[in-house]
């Protein structure tokens, strides 16, 4: 499944467990991080994530926009969808590379925002 590898970035525990287990089920690999930092060293040693999912809301000092800027000087125009239950106070994007989903969001409409920038999968 090359280039169907997905890093998950979100602080709270049951909600990246739930999120990695519904993106699986629609046969997507996943990684998570629960934190900007270590996000950043997976993106680092990782050359496979084809897409960043991340929170806009993280603990440790970083939040996602800020992430997803450090992201993508390490790997250009990755792609990135913004997890949030404030979605009109995000700001402009780029919608070649950028989407939100707000809180609380089905698994349809995760994965209808993944695959406006990866193809579905043949598991789905």
């Amino acid at each position: 499944m090359a280039g169907e590898r997905i890093l998950i970035v979100e602080d709270e525990y049951l909600i990246r467990a739930t999120v990695s287990e519904m993106l699986e089920d629609h046969g997507y690999e996943v990684i998570a991080a629960d934190n900007g930092e270590e996000a950043l060293d997976m993106l680092r040693s990782d050359g496979g994530v084809a897409i960043l999912i991340t929170d806009m809301s993280l603990a440790g000092g970083m939040d996602g926009r800020t992430l997803a800027a450090a992201a993508r000087g390490l790997r250009g125009a990755l792609p990135v969808i913004f997890m949030t239950g404030r979605p009109e106070s995000i700001g402009p994007l780029d919608p070649a590379t950028d989407a939100v989903v707000a809180k609380p969001y089905t698994s349809a409409e995760l994965v209808a925002a993944i695959t406006k920038f990866l193809p579905p999968t043949s598991h789905q």
